[in-house]
């Protein structure tokens, strides 16, 4: 399991993960010294240069991995439409980041009813070499199983389980021989925290659909007073009592 943060320049971590005296700048150093991957968010909401993502090669380890998040223009503003130019723009800056690329994600609007051409047109534009995880929000998506699971199937595409207040609000279904977590906000207090009981639950889920040898990346979006980077290390804490493999993280 590759386990880590949905993003890393949060001012709210200055003091915990973060060294109050350390400058904004080395934040990303001070990061991957915790995690080995990291999904970037930066590219939903602006498509970086491919300058930027080859500056973020040069000051991450060999074996980190950075998943990328499909930008709006994509998924929020074109909704899938004529999507060869997006994917092409997107994969073609990313391919800065070389070989510490992963996967990528393509969360969809909540208001964006199923759609398997469209989805399908899509997948068909990334390359083959690319993992590719699909996050639909609106639950038109789960009442055509067969025909969404068909379209990702085809592209070795990966359904990305999420979830939001300590309990799933995907359904579970394996689709490719590798797997895609974000865990939005849980339950406990302080908000957004999760409980050990919810990370122990969801270690448990995950274990038990892909044995150990298979990817797994597992983000956590709750950022929030630091609470991502406190719950990334009681998952994987979780994970590693169930015999799993996990990436660094900091001490629980």
């Amino acid at each position: 399991m590759l386990v880590g943060t949905s993003g890393w320049q949060y001012a709210d971590w200055r003091g915990g993960l973060y060294p109050s005296g350390l400058p904004q700048r080395l934040w990303l150093e001070e990061y991957v010294r915790h995690f080995a991957t990291v999904e970037n968010n930066n590219a939903f909401y602006r498509l970086p240069t491919t300058e930027v993502f080859t500056a973020w090669r040069e000051r991450t380890p060999e074996g980190f991995v950075m998943a990328v998040k499909a930008s709006r223009y994509l998924t929020h503003i074109k909704r899938l439409r004529d999507p060869e130019e997006p994917v092409e723009r997107l994969m073609g800056r990313a391919a800065g980041l070389g070989d510490r690329l992963g996967p990528v994600l393509v969360q969809l609007p909540p208001n964006f009813r199923e759609d398997t051409g469209a989805l399908d047109a899509c997948l068909r534009c990334f390359p083959d070499a690319v993992r590719v995880a699909v996050e639909p929000r609106h639950p038109s998506w789960w009442e055509a199983e067969r025909q969404v699971r068909a379209v990702l199937e085809r592209y070795g595409a990966a359904l990305c389980w999420a979830d939001r207040g300590s309990r799933p609000v995907t359904p579970l279904w394996r689709t490719a021989p590798w797997g895609y977590v974000r865990l939005h906000a849980g339950a406990a207090r302080p908000w957004p925290r999760y409980g050990h009981r919810a990370l122990a639950s969801w270690a448990g889920r995950v274990a038990a659909a892909w044995p150990d040898e298979d990817d797994v990346y597992v983000y956590f979006n709750n950022d929030p007073g630091g609470a991502a980077v406190l719950d990334a290390a009681v998952f994987a804490r979780a994970a590693t009592a169930l015999g799993r493999t996990v990436t660094r993280t900091p001490a629980p």
